[in-house]
């Protein structure tokens, strides 16, 4: 070893100098350093992450609700951790808090009329949006059956729902053999799944234009008015109210206007007189994202987003919801894989593209943080990212997986916008980390809607390639026995630096990853 070196540095000295006879002009190249990610990897340890976790899971924090106190501290325990280990501010100004502003929803004052008969908030309807405080009417409504936009059934077909009032059903049609029109199969698809349908069929009705969808459902119904008919705490982006409005209604309300829709699954227009006075009671909060940022040595306009959500619940009935799991996990992680990055670029061996260390606010809200930096305030530009590895409870096991090791992690959207990342992702794991990849809830029509349900999903849906590392879910999910002592350390650390390895492989590789499988927006 110590001979090849010399050689090399003769050789160097030479060229230089300008003293080499070479008559073909060639010049000696110095071979690119290879640097073995391992020596940084080994820095993410169970022992940190558990100190870490102790501290952002206790009862000081108070649960880490959004906006609240707790919250606070939760941002500030992060920036001081970035300090610490030196990893600077992802804003230009110095400042590690992204602020976030965001409305506290309060239960709206809503006046709905249907041929003169006024019916009632909670008793009637509930409302499931965040609409702008508007006040309209109209002479119709469109029947739009199930409520179905699907290449193999829609209820759209014939009818124009733009700017209407639309009102729809629960379920979806089946064939004279039973089985399901969308799925050709006894087993039922999205939209008439109960996670799924309520999503499915708003998003359907927003994309054809409706003003307003009155939604039937008469089987939750009782369950949706006690859960919303309150606001609890519900929030939502700033100056971001909607334009539409999604309503569930109760039978009265429903048959009002289609006496037979229990039976009645024909599309059509019903001449109605409806009317609409909606106000916005919301009163406005502020909150942040914590971004910490290292700028890449060779590309740094192409930025590696490594993400975990710092809030929770908060205090419910007296109780901390500590969070240990969701998402305290993957919050610490997030930070011990920027002390690993931090302590490459004191080596002098810092990643070729940047990194942004990006903890977000709000996700128990409804995805909020990440949705404000994806689609308001982006502090580096979409079209530089290049993957999002999102981290979302990595510290525990899911009781419900019956075969393969403990030692293993469920990936979800690897392959969905990049066969690269997710080929990418399994060599990394296989040269560095070997843990069991399990794609059990890899699929966009899973009925457990995982794809959807945490920050990833925000850069993917523009066309990011993610990858969404999960323990799954376990009896302290969301309830405040969700503590740092049922962390599995050993499994905790194996998951952080899967990341990590993955991260610095995207950071480092010659170029970058192409996405082949960008969705049409």
């Amino acid at each position: 070893m110590k001979k090849t070196l010399s050689v090399l540095a003769i050789s160097v000295l030479i060229a230089a100098c300008g003293t080499t006879k070479n008559t073909t002009n060639k010049t000696s190249e110095t071979p690119k350093k290879t640097i073995n990610p391992v020596t940084y990897a080994s820095t993410i340890t169970a022992e940190d992450l558990k100190t870490a976790l102790y501290t952002y899971a206790s009862d000081d924090f108070e649960g880490r609700e959004t906006g609240q106190p707790g919250q606070k501290k939760a941002v500030n325990f992060l920036k001081d951790h970035y300090i610490k280990y030196g990893v600077p501010a992802a804003k230009s100004d110095g400042n590690y808090f992204q602020e976030v502003p965001l409305d506290l929803m309060e239960v709206p004052d809503v006046g709905l009329t249907v041929n003169g008969k006024s019916f009632t908030y909670i008793e009637s309807m509930v409302s499931l949006s965040a609409g702008k405080t508007a006040e309209f009417s109209t002479e119709e409504i469109v029947y739009a059956g199930f409520g179905i936009d699907d290449e193999k059934f829609s209820n759209y077909t014939n009818i124009d729902v733009k700017d209407k009032v639309i009102l729809i059903k629960s379920g979806e049609p089946k064939n004279e053999d039973s089985t399901f029109k969308v799925s050709g199969t006894a087993e039922a698809s999205k939209w008439s799944n109960m996670r799924q349908q309520f999503a499915a069929k708003r998003d359907a009705a927003k994309a054809k234009g409706a003003k307003a969808v009155l939604f039937y459902f008469p089987e939750v119904y009782q369950m949706v008015a006690q859960r919303f008919g309150s606001a609890s705490g519900a929030m939502s982006l700033s100056g971001n109210e909607e334009e539409s409005y999604f309503f569930v209604v109760n039978d009265d309300l429903a048959k009002s206007i289609v006496k037979d829709i229990t039976t009645n699954n024909e599309a059509k227009l019903i001449p109605v007189k409806f009317s609409l006075n909606f106000k916005n009671n919301a009163q406005q909060i502020s909150s942040e994202n914590v971004a910490a940022f290292i700028k890449g040595s060779e590309k740094p306009n192409e930025i590696i987003v490594i993400s975990a959500h710092l809030d929770h619940e908060g205090i419910k009935d007296g109780k901390v919801y500590n969070g240990a799991d969701d998402d305290g996990s993957g919050t610490v992680a997030v930070v011990e894989i920027a002390e690993a990055f931090a302590k490459a670029v004191k080596d002098g061996n810092g990643p070729k593209r940047s990194v942004l260390f990006l903890n977000v606010t709000g996700e128990e809200k409804g995805l909020l943080g990440s949705r404000y930096y994806t689609d308001i305030d982006p502090i580096f530009p979409l079209e530089n990212t290049v993957a999002n590895l999102n981290i979302d409870m990595i510290g525990r096991t899911d009781p419900k997986r019956k075969e393969g090791s403990s030692n293993y992690v469920y990936l979800i959207g690897s392959d969905k916008l990049s066969t690269e990342l997710h080929n990418i992702s399994e060599e990394v794991n296989t040269k560095y980390a070997n843990v069991e990849l399990d794609y059990t809830y890899n699929d966009e029509n899973d009925p457990n809607r995982f794809y959807y349900r945490s920050d990833h999903y925000n850069f993917a849906k523009n066309n990011i390639p993610v990858i969404f590392y999960f323990n799954g879910t376990h009896d302290d999910y969301h309830q405040p026995s969700d503590t740092p002592d049922k962390i599995q350390y050993d499994l905790l650390e194996n998951r952080a630096r899967l990341v990590f390895y993955t991260a610095w492989e995207l950071a480092n590789r010659e170029n970058r990853i192409i996405v082949d499988k960008a969705k049409t927006k």
